[in-house]
């Protein structure tokens, strides 16, 4: 990277080397595509590996993203919990279309999916609140997700009021405004960065009948 004068990032280049993505290479199943990619960029360390994007689109068409973790996944689709009275989750009530972006920085790998999201049922979304710490757990219950606060002394109080209330609890009860919500994929891109940006890029598109296409992309 060469030095540039602040502001100026017409300097900020890097060159991809890392690696190569081939069909001869790629399976054929994009969910083990991703299975095999997600351990390779965890044998790497990276914090939040599972760190992504969740792209939203409100009732005007205005788009909306943030950074979630990704939970679990399977051939059926990608799963991630939240405030379910939170603008995301009002989003996809209204248009359940979504899109998520990883980027694995040490492998120069992105991988996007589109699909469509529903909510998890209760019991699951029961599962993994009771597995998580109960200062996680304390949060969720007195979170209202986005809207406004009068001060961050005020959410420290209340937190600290339950964790002492809880003290020799290891789990509360799940409040009713979490939940999760599982993304049924339609199509998953991998990216593969290359020398000179001629970066790989496979398409994997799912036909009506329930299998899987895939195509190369021009970079």
């Amino acid at each position: 990277m060469s030095a540039t004068p602040s502001g100026d990032l017409h300097g900020l280049r890097f060159d991809y080397a890392k690696g190569e993505l081939l069909e001869r290479d790629a399976s054929a199943d994009p969910i083990d595509q991703f299975r095999r990619w997600f351990a390779e960029a965890s044998a790497t360390n990276t914090r939040d590996v599972n760190a992504m994007s969740v792209a939203t689109v409100d009732p005007n068409g205005k788009p909306s993203v943030r950074i979630c973790l990704l939970k679990s996944f399977s051939h059926t689709g990608f799963t991630f919990f939240t405030n379910i009275t939170s603008p995301k989750a009002d989003h996809i009530a209204k248009n359940p279309n979504v899109a998520l972006c990883f980027w694995w920085m040490p492998l120069e790998r992105q991988v996007r999916i589109d699909g469509i999201a529903e909510p998890v049922d209760r019991a699951e979304a029961e599962r993994y609140f009771q597995s998580r710490p109960i200062g996680s757990q304390i949060a969720a219950s007195i979170s209202r997700q986005s809207s406004v606060i009068p001060s961050r002394d005020e959410l420290e109080q209340k937190h600290a009021q339950l964790l002492a209330q809880h003290a020799n609890d290891s789990a509360i009860a799940m409040p009713p405004t979490w939940g999760g919500f599982h993304v049924t994929p339609s199509a998953i891109e991998f990216w593969q960065g290359r020398p000179s940006r001629l970066h790989d890029r496979l398409l994997y598109t799912q036909q009506s009948d329930g299998k899987w296409s895939m195509q190369r992309l021009s970079p």
